[in-house]
């Protein structure tokens, strides 16, 4: 399969780099098993306080078929800037300090309570890596179904990788292909920031009017901080399998969309697959079905290996993550 090289760490490299004491490596492990999404999202600092500007060639140089003593015109490459900006993820996490001491170990209790707290961040920059817009939430970032979202190439060229799975009402989701790599597609922090998510303990605080009437509490606090954001500098090794009618889908293809067909034609939709770390997202529904459709095509397509010691399903020698903040819900994306 193809690896990013280390100049491109996903979080967990980043842990590793990071924190010799486990500490941030143990929550590296909590977010990839319930996000994995974030096993192959490579993560580079941006170049801005507040996000990451890239230079994308938008038009090549037009070279000249040239006659015996006729001149060459000169031509240049063409090119636009394009900002992403990270959003601030925060949360507190606050443990009543007679009940965490009753167990006997105090750090133990609280972290296995604050789980939840980083289940939720993990979810929710999941979500928004999908789904993230800042037009209608500023404090956030753009994901990806807002950069992918109009299939009419004359509008958007982008719209050239997105295929269409036939559905027409609104149980729809999306298969997504990407290709993740430092000149296609990554995750970014900002400049003179550290990647991924950050927890700091607040030690023993006094929460005031802890009960609604007046009244005080001891209690741990933890403080939990993600800046995140996404950069997709070259949208041609992106690739959405939109408009998956969910209430459609068959085992055997016979109707509905036809999974087999059209994660195959994405494979063919990006210039290589070596350029990066490519993997497939799709939600436990969509798995659940490409499995059973493989199973009746009695194709070898799917396979099941054990890739970093996790049992990965393979479709075509690529790892299929799922990602179950991939909703059943989606509108479907017209061709304008």
């Amino acid at each position: 399969m193809p690896v990013l090289p280390t100049s491109n760490p996903t979080l967990a490299d980043v842990a590793k780099r990071l924190d010799p004491d486990g500490k941030i490596a143990m929550i590296v492990e909590i977010l990839n098993e319930t996000n994995e999404i974030l096993l192959d999202m490579p993560w580079i600092e941006g170049n801005l306080p507040t996000g990451h500007r890239t230079t994308i060639r938008t038009g090549l140089p037009e070279p000249t078929w040239r006659k015996l003593y006729e001149g060459v015109q000169p031509s240049k490459s063409t090119t636009a800037q394009v900002t992403d900006n990270c959003g601030m993820l925060e949360a507190y996490a606050e443990t009543d300090k007679a009940l965490a001491d009753l167990n006997g170990n105090t750090a133990q209790f609280r972290f296995s309570e604050e789980r939840a707290h980083i289940e939720g961040m993990s979810q929710e920059v999941a979500k928004t890596i999908f789904y993230g817009n800042e037009g209608t939430l500023p404090a956030s970032f753009t994901g990806l179904a807002p950069r992918f979202n109009e299939r009419n190439i004359t509008i958007a060229a982008s719209g050239e990788n997105i295929l269409d799975g036939g559905g027409l009402g609104s149980d729809n989701t999306s298969v997504w292909l990407v290709v993740w790599g430092q000149h296609s597609v990554h995750g970014i922090y900002p400049k003179g920031q550290k990647a991924g998510l950050h927890h700091k303990d607040m030690g023993e605080v006094t929460i005031e009017n802890a009960d609604g009437n007046g009244g005080r509490m001891q209690a741990y606090r933890s403080h939990y901080r993600w800046d995140c954001g996404l950069t997709v500098r070259d949208w041609r090794y992106v690739v959405r399998i939109a408009n998956i009618s969910v209430g459609a889908l068959t085992k055997d293809a016979s109707s509905g969309a036809d999974l087999v067909d059209l994660m195959t034609d994405a494979m063919h939709r990006v210039p290589s697959l070596n350029a990066g770390r490519a993997a497939f997202y799709a939600n436990r529904t969509i798995i659940s079905f490409l499995d059973r459709q493989m199973k009746n095509a009695k194709n070898v397509n799917l396979t099941v290996e054990q890739l970093g010691g996790r049992r990965t399903l393979l479709f075509g020698g690529i790892p299929v993550r799922r990602c179950d903040q991939l909703l059943n819900t989606e509108a479907v994306v017209p061709h304008s």
